[in-house]
């Protein structure tokens, strides 16, 4: 019997250290300043340039609706009148999302006040400023943002999405 007790505490040592370990590292790497992680972008679904806009369609802190990557999938422009790091165009503030809810599906309303794409269903919140990143609800998934490209004559193309788009098993077309 003293010996099965043994063994019993060994496992219990390495589980613990193990889970020590992890917790480290998880801790570390949470650490790290965002460029050091990764960009949205390094999860990007590339899909044939789109042109949605031009400069002149966009208006400061209100959005401007289009569907990428296609017809079923509505989204939104904003131009946020702030540099953001996943900003596109002249002034890196240009950004685009899906406005389908990542967890149920439900439509995003833009709020000005906070530059936040809202949902209704369960209230998940994404900042647009923060590339789509959920701040409240109960999405488990930052909201699909596009790849922008703006030409010399201020056409806007989105050319790749950064997540999953909701009710899809692939990002494929």
């Amino acid at each position: 019997m003293k010996r099965c007790d043994r063994l019993v505490d060994v496992g219990r040592r390495q589980f613990l250290t193990g889970v020590s370990a992890a917790t480290a590292g998880i801790t570390a790497s949470t650490m790290l300043p965002s460029e050091s992680r990764g960009t949205p972008s390094s999860a990007l679904v590339r899909y044939p340039a789109n042109r949605l806009a031009n400069l002149s369609d966009l208006k400061v802190n209100a959005p401007f609706y289009v569907s990428y990557p296609d017809a079923n999938a509505p989204g939104v422009l904003i131009k946020l009148g702030v540099r953001v790091p996943t900003g596109a165009g002249p002034e890196y503030d240009i950004v685009g999302f899906s406005t389908t809810c990542p967890h149920k599906g439900f439509p995003l309303s833009y709020r000005s006040a906070d530059k936040t794409l809202d949902c209704p269903g369960h209230y998940s919140r994404f900042d647009c400023e923060k590339g789509g990143q959920q701040i409240w609800g109960q999405s488990t998934q930052n909201l699909p943002q596009y790849a922008l490209r703006v030409d010399d004559k201020g056409d806007i193309y989105a050319e790749g999405v950064d997540e999953l788009l909701y009710g899809r098993l692939s990002n494929v077309l």
